[in-house]
């Protein structure tokens, strides 16, 4: 059984006990919280798609830790202009770990 949520703008696939990164979520780690967005259930071969979410069906999950991505470079550069720029980005996320998919 998988599910395929969307958070932060993004859409994720999660499975029982999988561990997935998210966008910066603002809870105290090993909280346990609840997500709504579900857009697809799928259960052996059973299928439940939402339009555009699935009424009365959930993720738990639990918050593993915080962090920050590696830093990625950003380089703006303009050829016989005299002109270069760089700049570096490191974007925060949230772990956590599927307890379980409750699907009615």
């Amino acid at each position: 059984m998988y599910a395929i949520f969307s958070h932060g703008g993004k859409q994720y696939t999660a499975k029982k006990g999988q561990i997935i990164r998210l966008e910066k979520i603002n809870f105290k780690v090993g909280l346990n919280f609840t997500i709504n967005n579900i857009l697809m259930i799928v259960n052996n071969k059973k299928v439940k798609i939402g339009n555009p979410n699935i009424i009365n069906s959930n993720i738990l999950g639990n918050i593993i830790r915080h962090g920050r991505e590696k830093k990625i470079k950003i380089i703006k550069f303009k050829r016989r202009k005299h002109y270069k720029k760089q700049q570096g980005h490191r974007q925060y996320f949230t772990e956590i770990k599927i307890i379980d998919i409750i699907s009615k």
